[in-house]
């Protein structure tokens, strides 16, 4: 099911949710609505409409983000991590690969004749590990103020979500990207994603729960959307 607005084709989906929910995906800036199956189609239209100007800001932002030339990981290339950037040095030699990240150096060991891809993938285990070394203490902080328990975390590559919860099994994922923004965006999705285990829903009660615990969750938020 879709709808057309001047010229965008929206993409309608019922799910067995409260609210009306609205994405602009990358790559290529499709438009999606997830509606409660209650809701007829001149209320989402209407939904739709009122959001048309933030729609044409978001596929304008994803096509210049697309336009943005692809990293070669070579020498001299900038590399966020933790909210910092850094300039990669790539070093090559014939020990096993790995990373340094140095006062504003990030050095990249790799044997010789090693692909941009294969070097990508040395970078992002790299970041893996810094994440499995970040996570666990943050998690249990947070179950003690919170008073839940996470049985399980992963962390995986995610397109549009910085993190998910699955409240029946305890289990929270979290973006691979976290590793490149700043300690305090990490800890917001960690606390988003623990208060699901109370809220399953982004209804009042799971806004004031993160109002209570982390009073600039918004303002965090805000960071992660740039």
């Amino acid at each position: 099911m879709k709808i057309e607005l001047e010229s965008i084709t929206i993409h309608i989906e019922r799910k067995h949710i409260k609210n009306i929910h609205l994405r602009v995906y990358p790559p290529d800036g499709r438009v999606g609505i997830s509606a409660p199956w209650h809701t007829d189609m001149g209320k989402i239209r209407g939904f739709a409409s009122s959001k048309l100007e933030w729609i044409k800001n978001q596929q304008e932002k994803i096509r210049k983000y697309c336009q943005t030339p692809q990293l070669q990981y070579g020498s001299g290339e900038i590399h966020p991590c933790w909210g910092n950037k850094y300039r990669l040095q790539v070093v090559e030699g014939d020990g096993p690969p790995h990373v340094a990240l140095l006062e504003d150096v990030f050095e990249l060991h790799v044997r010789r004749e090693t692909t941009a891809e294969k070097r990508k993938e040395i970078l992002d285990a790299w970041y893996r590990t810094e994440l499995k070394k970040a996570i666990p203490p943050l998690i249990a902080s947070w179950e003690k103020q919170l008073g839940v328990a996470v049985a399980e975390f992963g962390i995986k590559k995610m397109k549009t979500k910085w993190g998910t919860c699955n409240y029946r099994a305890g289990r929270i994922w979290l973006n691979l990207e976290l590793a490149k923004k700043s300690p305090s965006c990490l800890e917001y999705i960690v606390v988003h994603e623990m208060s699901h285990l109370l809220e399953p829903n982004h209804g009042k009660q799971f806004k004031a729960l993160l109002d209570q615990h982390l009073p600039l969750w918004r303002l965090i938020k805000e960071e992660l959307k740039q």
